[in-house]
């Protein structure tokens, strides 16, 4: 079967995409807007991009009326996030914070969502999460066509909880990050050795 994508709507892309780019790790990104009000939301089409600069890509839609989702909103007022790596004890309040919110609503705050703010001049990070990345906007990439909307996040911080690190020395952490496969949620980390070269 050969799929041509010029002939497939957006949803029927979007299906194909995310079943078959698997495993794709979450983003729990924190950010507040000119108030002070803090915003959590989730976002699986995310990855690594550059260790030099260090950066992250992350893609970010709009809301079913056309605004912006808070969490670009947001980026683009301040330049800064928190992007928080998820473990399989916040499955629910992560896929909770998913939801489509008004504005004026704290994600923190409707689903008791704890955050400790570690740094003052970034949002907080999500409590028990074992490692975030401190975030500004590096660039923002216009894709001709699209509504989604892909931020490029240099890191300039990184909170690591002292309980996954197994090699303080060489800065080894391990831990299991949950992931979107399709529709559903995984959890990453089972490891397969490379062979022998």
């Amino acid at each position: 079967m050969i799929i041509n994508y010029k002939d497939r709507e957006f949803t029927e892309r979007y299906k194909l995409m995310s079943q078959t780019i698997i495993p794709r790790p979450i983003a729990w990104i924190v950010t507040e807007n000119s108030k002070g009000l803090i915003n959590i939301a989730p976002f699986s089409y995310f990855t690594g991009l550059s260790s030099n600069p260090p950066t992250i890509i992350v893609s970010i839609g709009h809301k079913k009326d056309g605004e912006p989702k808070d969490t670009l909103r947001n980026i683009r007022e301040s330049r800064k996030c928190t992007l928080c790596m998820v473990v399989p004890e916040d499955l629910e309040p992560m896929h909770y914070s998913s939801k489509e919110l008004s504005s004026n609503i704290s994600e923190a705050e409707i689903y008791n969502i704890k955050t400790n703010r570690i740094l003052d001049s970034f949002p907080p990070i999500i409590d028990g999460v074992p490692t975030a990345f401190f975030c500004e906007l590096h660039q923002e990439v216009e894709l001709k066509g699209s509504k989604t909307i892909p931020l490029i996040l240099e890191i300039k911080e990184q909170f690591i909880d002292d309980k996954i690190v197994i090699d303080r020395e060489n800065i080894v952490i391990e831990y299991k990050p949950l992931g979107r496969v399709g529709r559903s949620y995984a959890l990453l980390g089972d490891r397969l050795n490379p062979p022998t070269i």
